[in-house]
């Protein structure tokens, strides 16, 4: 079975390039056995505490690449009129993800948390798309 070892990158081509597609939360497994989109079974052994975003590049023990892409999960997109940093500021109290974006916040689906954020003045939206939250103040090379 063949075994990613490192990241190396963004690719410059996608020719020859297999891809994988997984969740955020199984974007930040170090070792674990995935499914590359072909249908064949590789293992993941990356150094810990590497978090994988979509569009890196991983190299294999056989010199193959693949593609990471961030496959489409059930995710909660939240706007507020008038108070979306405060809203930001309960969710990150809650140690959430958050994907960020420039009028609104984006965290995995749970039904506790849009109660909350109901309750604080948020619009929700419920939407199947990639989750590509903060990397986190204290990460190093994002």
């Amino acid at each position: 079975m063949d075994e990613f070892v490192e990241k190396v990158g963004k690719p410059a081509g996608n020719q020859g390039v297999l891809r994988l597609s997984l969740s955020f939360s199984e974007r930040e497994k170090t070792r674990q056995r995935v499914i590359l989109d072909s249908g064949e079974e590789v293992a993941l052994n990356l150094p810990r505490g590497t978090v994988l975003r979509g569009g890196d590049l991983l190299s294999t023990s056989c010199g193959r690449l693949i593609l990471v892409e961030a496959a489409a999960e059930a995710v909660t997109t939240v706007s507020s009129a008038h108070d979306l940093v405060r809203i930001a500021y309960h969710l990150g109290n809650r140690h959430v993800n958050l994907q960020v974006g420039e009028s609104w916040v984006r965290y995995v689906s749970d039904h506790v948390l849009d109660n909350m954020v109901l309750g604080l003045g948020g619009h929700l939206v419920h939407e199947n798309v990639p989750f590509e939250p903060e990397a986190g103040a204290y990460a190093h090379g994002h």
